[in-house]
């Protein structure tokens, strides 16, 4: 995560947040899928309820293609 997201402590904040959602979403990625998340600036101000709505809406978006 680049310094575009906050100084040290916002961008370690928002990666424990990110990590925490990701481990709740794993179950529907398939077994030898990999997931990269990449953080934008916008989630160094964003709450958790926000980081969950926005990383459900993109993996629904990932896993409704065809």
């Amino acid at each position: 995560m680049g310094k575009t997201v906050g100084n040290s402590v916002c961008r370690h904040r928002v990666t424990r947040q990110l990590r925490h959602l990701v481990r709740e979403e794993l179950h529907r990625l398939p077994a030898m899928a990999d997931l990269v998340v990449r953080a934008r600036p916008e989630a160094a101000g964003a709450d958790i309820g926000t980081l969950r709505r926005d990383l459900t809406r993109g993996l629904d978006r990932v896993l409704d293609r065809p």
